[in-house]
């Protein structure tokens, strides 16, 4: 079996030794990095928290090396050909293999001119932001999302003067909805965060950011956390399907033998009944093992990948959970708690289906008989009366 992780994270996950595998059969993986032992976004955000190095592994380096991988660090694949069942590297040499899996990753999105800025991909990028956040420093986030969101509150709490740029007219409105949305906007507020929403970036400057209509936001530090692109440009011309990300059936599998997990695939999520990808570190462990044991497996022994995706973030120390299928809702309701006294649970509807479920400053119980529903496919009405009664 050969996986081909590009960015530390995903392949890591795809390391364990899955139930039933042969332990004689060879494990070749590649990655285009010179070390994977630590790495990913959250390692990096909790970085930007903490500044030891090396107190975050992903797996102890014994586990690896109790798998008996031929590791080759340092080494990209730059093409694949399908018909030859072969990986193209850098070096021009050919692997040959049986099964692949690819955990490629994603790359941040970048804005024009925003060579100077910083990104958070991995740990090193916290360390080198962490280092410039000096209390009283001018700090202008470009993005307001869950990374953007979570990196102002913690470069608030360094003591930085922070401007939460969002070109949306609500932060994160498509996914929470907008009264939830106006609620997580005017917690930054209450924190001494200036959001201002509605606005476009144009590029990063040498003294800061400029907006679409000309006006410079000044800063000492740029932070660019507008969204990623998954690392696909390597399977240009190979014939597998590619359209934000590889594309998979709800097996994971993007062609006969060839599977994707982690932040690179987009699968059908039965569940749901719709494609998604999804940028979580929990969700690439979880994708990682049902794909290496769909590829391995017999044709009739496969399982469809059906999870509940799940994120979590707790800006200025209160907990935000969030179980389920937010985007795309048709209504969303609280269902315990009010946003007012921010200590709530609010539930997502999509058709006459429950689909999600977030809670702010609630303990993980309230949360968990959400989950179980959402999991169970539950009628909306069915859901939500029952936590009426």
């Amino acid at each position: 079996m050969l996986q081909l992780p590009q960015l530390p994270g995903d392949g890591a996950r795809l390391h364990r030794q899955p139930d039933g595998e042969d332990p004689r059969a060879q494990r070749l993986t590649l990655g285009d990095v010179p070390e994977d032992r630590n790495g990913g976004p959250v390692q990096g955000q909790a970085r930007l928290r903490h500044q030891r190095t090396g107190q975050l592994p992903l797996r102890p380096e014994a586990d690896l090396d109790a798998l008996g991988l031929d590791l080759r660090l340092g080494t990209a694949a730059t093409g694949l050909d399908l018909t030859g069942r072969t990986v193209r590297l850098a070096d021009g040499a050919r692997v040959p293999y049986g099964g692949l899996i690819v955990a490629t990753g994603v790359r941040p999105r970048r804005l024009p001119g925003d060579e100077g800025a910083h990104v958070l991909r991995t740990p090193d990028d916290a360390l080198a932001l962490r280092d410039r956040l000096k209390p009283g420093r001018r700090l202008v986030v470009v993005g307001a999302g869950l990374l953007g969101a979570e990196a102002a509150a913690v470069a608030r709490g360094l003591g930085a003067r922070v401007t939460l740029l969002e070109p949306a007219p609500v932060p994160l409105a498509h996914a929470v909805g907008t009264e939830v949305g106006r609620l997580l906007s005017r917690t930054h507020l209450d924190h001494g965060v200036e959001p201002r929403t509605g606005v476009t970036v144009t590029g990063v400057t040498d003294g800061g950011v400029r907006l679409a209509g000309g006006e410079v936001v000044g800063a000492d530090e740029v932070l660019v956390a507008v969204g990623s692109l998954p690392n696909t440009e390597w399977l240009a011309d190979s014939g597998l399907p590619v359209g934000d990300g590889v594309l998979c059936d709800a097996y994971c599998e993007a062609a006969p033998g060839v599977y994707a997990a982690g932040d690179v695939a987009r699968w059908d999520n039965p569940l749901f009944g719709t494609s998604m990808r999804i940028e979580h570190r929990t969700h690439a462990a979880e994708q990682g093992m049902a794909a290496a044991r769909n590829l391995l497996a017999a044709p009739e022994a496969r399982r469809p990948f059906a999870p509940v995706p799940h994120f979590w973030s707790d800006p200025y120390g209160r907990r935000i959970q969030a179980y389920g299928f937010l985007r795309g809702h048709d209504e969303v309701t609280v269902v315990e708690g009010d946003l007012a006294g921010r200590r709530f649970v609010a539930a997502y509807r999509r058709g006459d289906r429950l689909t999600g479920a977030l809670t702010m400053g609630m303990p993980p119980r309230a949360v968990r008989a959400w989950r179980q529903a959402i999991a169970g496919g539950a009628a909306w009405g069915e859901a939500v009366g029952a936590a009426a009664a």
